[in-house]
């Protein structure tokens, strides 16, 4: 049975990958000249080519371990995103006001963790799926609070208490992208690798819910 081991891809060489967002756009060029344009997902998928990072010998061995115990592309884990992996910006400390998650209306308790993109004009709101447990920092009203707890399975936050109606609820956090690798095969040329040649690993995101 397919499964997500929560298990993170090794930090080191995640960090040396290069990639980032991708969307589906359908377009269609009418008689005139003009286009239709049609978004055909909803959120953007993130992929990325890890073997970038891959730089010693050792680093290759513990990918074939990690590969192997993923068997390929049939278990899900998690992977640090080198760019975008917290709820602040990049370097920034994260904080209880960095990203709003939803306003009180006195009965609601339970908010999911989300990242906006971009300003007033039509920002994207990105829904959180792998929070880190112990980053996971609240406030209410702009006021941090330890009363909540974290529902790491569903990726939100249950306040002890409802805010009061038009309260606002931020959040700020670390995480990672749910992802699986994109291949069956790993193929490695020792002699090509010590010679300069990096191996391809691609991983993509993948949905959990």
């Amino acid at each position: 049975m397919t499964a997500f081991h929560d298990v993170r891809f090794p930090t080191d060489i995640a960090r040396g990958a290069r990639g980032g967002p991708e969307r589906k756009t359908e377009i269609a060029t009418l008689g005139s000249g003009f286009e239709e344009r049609n978004a055909v997902w909803a959120h953007s998928r993130r992929r990325w080519d890890a073997g970038l990072g891959v730089r010693t010998l050792a680093q290759l061995a513990a990918v074939v371990a990690f590969f192997e115990e993923r068997r390929g592309r049939l278990h899900g884990f998690r992977f640090k995103d080198p760019l975008d992996h917290a709820s602040s910006a990049p370097g920034a400390a994260v904080s209880a006001t960095d990203q709003p998650i939803g306003t009180g209306d006195g009965t609601t308790r339970r908010f999911p963790l989300t990242k906006t993109y971009g300003g007033a004009f039509d920002p994207y709101v990105r829904p959180i799926a792998k929070p880190v447990a112990d980053s996971v920092v609240v406030a209410v009203a702009g006021v941090p609070t330890t009363a909540f707890a974290l529902d790491l399975a569903e990726a939100a936050v249950a306040l002890d208490v409802a805010p009061t109606a038009g309260a606002a609820v931020s959040a700020g956090f670390r995480f990672d992208v749910p992802v699986r690798f994109d291949m069956d095969r790993l193929e490695i040329d020792l002699a090509a690798f010590e010679a300069g040649a990096i191996p391809s690993i691609p991983v993509v995101e993948i949905r959990l819910r």
